[in-house]
Formats: C-alpha cells, sequence, structure tokens
C-alpha cells in the first residue's frame, strides 16, 4: 500500500530526514516511536504533503503511485488521512458542515455524487456510537471550545467517516487521561480492517497497550535504527531513547 524509499527532507535549510524506508501492507498497524527531533511528526506530514516541507530525494508509492506531484487534498482524495497532534479550530464550521463537505469533496474528486443527507446522517450516527460522543457535538463548532480528550475524538470521528485507506495518527495519546485514550483506542480498534492500514506515531508505549502493532519502528535523527515486533516498544519503556546513540552509529 505504502512504500517510502530512502525519503530525504527538509524544512528550509534544515534535513529533518535522512534516508527513511518503510513500507506498509494493508491489514497492517505499524508504530513510529523516537525521542522529541527525532523527524516523527516530519515523516507525517511529509507523507500527508504539507507544503512546509521539502522533499530533496527518495520516493513515497501509494498503491503503486507516486506521490511526489500531489497535493495535500489530492492526497487525501487519494485515501491519506492525516490526525493532527494538534487539531485546528475554526469557530462557525459545525463539525457537521465539516465533515459533510470533507466527504462531499472527496467523493466529487472520485467522479461520485455528493452523498444524500439521509445516508451521512445514518452513518454519523453509528459512527458516533463507535467513540460514545453524544449527538450535541454535530452542532458544535468545530474543536471550537473542545477539551484534548474531545478534539481528538473528532479526529478519530473524521476517520470514521471518511474511511481512508491509510490513516497517520501524530500523537493522538497526547493529552489524553486513561479515559478518553480508551475510548479514540477503541474507536480505531474498531476501525481497522484487512483494507486499510494505520501508522501509529507515538513518545510512549501506553497508547501500543491499546492499539497493538505489527510493527515497530524507532526513529532517531531522522532514519530508522531499528524495527521489531510491540515487544521492542515494551524495551524503549524500560531502556528509555539514550541507548539509539548506540544504535545510530552502527
Amino acid at each position: 500500500m505504502l512504500k517510502i524509499t530512502n525519503l530525504h527532507a527538509n524544512i528550509g535549510d534544515k534535513e529533518i530526514l535522512k534516508g527513511i524506508n518503510l513500507e506498509v501492507k494493508p491489514g497492517e498497524i505499524h508504530a513510529i516511536m523516537g525521542p522529541n527531533g527525532s523527524g516523527k511528526s516530519t515523516l507525517s506530514s511529509v507523507i500527508a504533503g504539507r507544503e512546509d516541507y521539502e522533499i530533496t530525494a527518495g520516493h513515497i508509492d501509494f498503491e503503486g503511485e507516486d506521490l511526489s506531484d500531489l497535493e495535500a487534498d489530492e492526497r487525501a482524495h487519494k485515501g491519506i488521512f492525516l490526525s493532527f497532534q494538534y487539531p485546528v479550530e475554526i469557530p462557525g464550521v459545525t463539525v457537521t458542515n465539516f465533515i459533510k463537505t470533507a466527504i462531499n469533496e472527496t467523493r466529487k474528486a472520485r467522479g461520485q455524487e455528493p452523498m444524500p443527507a439521509n445516508i451521512m446522517l445514518k452513518q454519523m450516527r453509528e459512527k458516533m456510537g463507535l467513540l460514545e460522543i453524544d449527538s450535541a457535538f454535530l452542532s458544535r463548532s468545530l474543536n471550537t471550545g473542545f477539551s484534548g480528550g474531545e478534539k481528538k475524538r473528532n479526529e478519530i470521528f473524521q476517520m470514521a467517516m471518511l474511511e481512508p485507506k491509510l490513516a497517520i495518527l501524530d500523537e493522538t495519546d497526547s493529552g489524553l487521561d486513561i479515559d478518553a485514550l480508551r475510548i479514540v483506542s477503541n474507536g480505531v480498534n474498531k476501525l481497522k480492517s484487512d483494507k486499510n492500514a494505520i501508522i501509529v506515531i507515538t513518545h510512549y508505549q501506553r497508547l501500543l497497550d491499546y492499539i497493538v502493532p505489527d510493527f515497530v519502528h524507532v526513529l532517531h535523527q531522522g532514519r530508522i535504527v531499528k524495527s521489531g515486533d510491540k515487544s521492542l516498544a515494551h524495551e524503549l519503556e524500560s531502556k528509555g531513547y539514550d541507548w539509539l546513540k548506540e544504535e545510530a552509529a552502527l
């Protein structure tokens, strides 16, 4: 589904990614871990096509197509979803209208008619049940006045409605208490299928107790220095990240 080959990327004159190689197949969950400044969020932003970043070498292929010349919205229409670490507030735009616009723009890009309102409302109610969201949530302005947990729950709600092929969750656990973490994680797990894939970016092993990865990759100074199964996350929890300097030097 996703194949990243020798990816180098800059922000301004600073090189952040220094040769990333990663392959993600349908049905898989990959966790990306690493200390602050290692390039985790840069990697997610580059895959999603954020214009602040420049690819200087390498390729990102999604379902066999090179993404290099595609804008962020075009990548979204292809089925790539990015959950932001800090979701933006949009006063005056309700959750319902935002999701309606996002879905119908994607359908338009695929040559489909807008989704009928009754079908969309039915789907919204179903997905809200997955995430234990009250119906009043739909009429609120997007992320305005939301708690940290509500913002993250809203991001996963958007993911549920858009049904992306590849979902990238950038520090979804940031700022969540145990109850919110459980609800968000349960929603993600219910959305997982053999037709989609998920990349989870996190500092901490605790999220991976709820969203269990098939693979864990450790990013350090712009490179993946170690990969393994879920036990690698527990090793990081016990050792911290200092030992990565030795791994990176090999």
